[in-house]
């Protein structure tokens, strides 16, 4: 496992500046790039964990807003460090239309700066924060939101995909 970023790393995205191209493995064991999104932007978020409550509604929430974002010229994206099997057995739960990347080597993770020191069941633990960045089409960050709570949180995504 990749060694987790510092609190105080300075961050590799910036709102206003491009995000580096970046290359991740999809459900189905293939490759999803950001470059290969240009002309479209991306609302990418990041969860801790498949099937657990709180990404199960975030999940749901970013499918049931799934045509509005297309409209919006808005591609949804999910990032975890769970399996490529993992994710397929959530997509089909939870019939989710769009793609979950594995990030199990924290390479986007560490990117966007969204591993954090947890307290899980009184033990610290390395885990994702949940944090979402909503990618131009030209490839610039136009907003991120972090250590959010997940019931509401893709209308509001939603409501900045439609007004930039």
């Amino acid at each position: 496992m990749a060694k987790a970023p510092t609190r105080n790393a300075t961050p590799k995205v910036i709102v206003g500046k491009k995000v580096p191209d970046f290359t991740a493995t999809d459900t189905d064991g293939g490759s999803w790039r950001l470059k290969d999104q240009a002309g479209s932007k991306v609302a990418l978020f990041f969860y801790p964990k498949d099937m657990t409550s709180g990404c199960t509604v975030e999940a749901q929430q970013f499918q049931a807003l799934l045509g509005a974002f297309k409209r919006a010229g808005t591609t949804v994206v999910g990032v975890s460090r769970d399996s490529c099997a993992s994710h397929r057995k959530f997509i089909d739960k939870e019939g989710l239309k769009y793609a979950l990347l594995s990030d199990s080597d924290e390479a986007l993770c560490t990117l966007f700066d969204v591993i954090r020191e947890k307290n899980m069941y009184g033990k610290k633990v390395m885990g994702i924060e949940r944090s979402t960045f909503l990618i131009g089409a030209d490839g610039t960050l136009l907003a991120e939101w972090r250590k959010l709570k997940a019931d509401g949180h893709a209308a509001e995504v939603l409501a900045a995909a439609k007004a930039s």
